[in-house]
This record gives C-alpha cells, structure tokens and sequence, in this order.
C-alpha cells in the first residue's frame, strides 16, 4: 500500500495509524497528527481503491452503500499491510492508535469490527456503521474517541448512537465529541481529540496488567 512513515521523537507514544478521507492521500492528516501528538511515529496510508480518480479505502455502491465484499477484503489488507510496516519499520505493533476521517474512519471502525487488539486505542472522526449483524471480537478497555456532527448529512446522530453502542457492548470505552457543524472535520474537534488522547495515553503505554 502506498504511505509514508515518520519517526517519532518520543519512545513510548504510540504510532499513529492516519487514514484520510474519500480523495485524500496520505500526506491530509499529517497536520492532524502533529495536532494530536506531535511526538508519534506516523505511519500514514493511502487507500488502495480509486472512485472516479479519488482514492479510498473501500468501494461503495452509492452514497452511504458499502460493498460490503470489497470492505472486508481491504479490512483484511489494511490490517495485515500495519503487520508489514511494524516489521519494515520497527515500531510496536501492539503500541498503535488508528485516526481516520470519513472513509479512513470507517476503515479503522471495520478493522475494529473483525480483529481483537488491533489498534491501541482509535479516533474515529465522522465514521459510519461499517457493517451490521458482524459479531464484534472483545475490545474490553480499548479506547475509542468518535467526532461527530449534530448535522452531518453523511453521518447522522443516530448512526454516531448506533456505533457508539455496538462498540460499548462489545467492551470498548466510547466517548463522542458533538460539534454543531456537517461532515467537515473542525478544529476544536481535532482539539477534543487532543485532549481525549493525552488523557489516554500522555504516559505512555498503559500497563494492562493495572
């Protein structure tokens, strides 16, 4: 998969997973990143799937319509690509936090879906429901931060809701951010990312075993 990575400064933060949205690349959410933690090793992907020249991560038959097929074979690709990168680049596999926007959110969210302990910890900004009657795998105690649009025509509150309690039953700590905004991602929503992430991980690894 095309990408880039970064070294990080700070030895304990987590690799940041960047997942930019429908026509970005894997040079959008750089700034993101430097926002969140600017200490992290960045691995930033770009998506596999061209829509009309615009890349993305998935196919999707219409606005809001996944193909479902194609969701899960990129899932299994994205999941395995980070396996590689960890190995190419040597970073901790078990140390990564995913950031997506849009598409690059719902992503993540799948990979969520299908892996246990697949990312550190997530920030899911403007995500949808990746797929319905999915049994998820435990994500007891992983953290996951969703932004989200009180008036979001792609995103609605109730799909955010919808999200937020397939996560929680299968364990995962949920917290939603609203902004009173559509689909664009703002900054004080990328400042409540912040802020969420320091809580969660400013000191490095958490110690599972606490």
């Amino acid at each position: 998969m095309k990408h880039l990575f970064r070294q990080g400064t700070n030895g304990s933060a987590p690799t940041l997973l960047l997942l930019h949205g429908t026509g970005g690349t894997e040079r959008d959410l750089l700034p993101i990143a430097e926002a969140i933690s600017p200490g992290s090793p960045v691995l930033s992907v770009r998506g596999n799937v061209l829509e009309n020249g615009m890349p993305r991560f998935f196919r999707r038959l219409a606005e809001g319509v996944f193909d479902e097929e194609d969701l899960v074979y990129r899932t299994r690709e994205l999941y395995e690509f980070i396996q590689q990168a960890a190995e190419q680049y040597g970073f901790d596999r078990n140390n990564v936090v995913a950031v997506g926007y849009s598409n690059g959110a719902n992503i993540a969210g799948s990979v969520l879906f299908h892996y246990k302990d697949a990312f550190k910890g997530a920030i899911l900004h403007h995500p949808m429901v990746p797929l319905r009657g999915l049994s998820l795998p435990d994500l007891y105690g992983s953290p996951v931060f969703i932004g989200a649009g009180t008036n979001d025509p792609i995103c609605s509150p109730t799909e955010t809701e919808e999200l937020k309690g397939l996560l929680e039953q299968a364990g995962a700590a949920v917290t939603v951010h609203w902004e009173h905004f559509g689909h664009q991602l703002t900054r004080s929503e990328v400042m409540a990312a912040k802020a969420w992430f320091d809580g969660q991980f400013a000191g490095g690894p958490r110690d599972e075993t606490a």
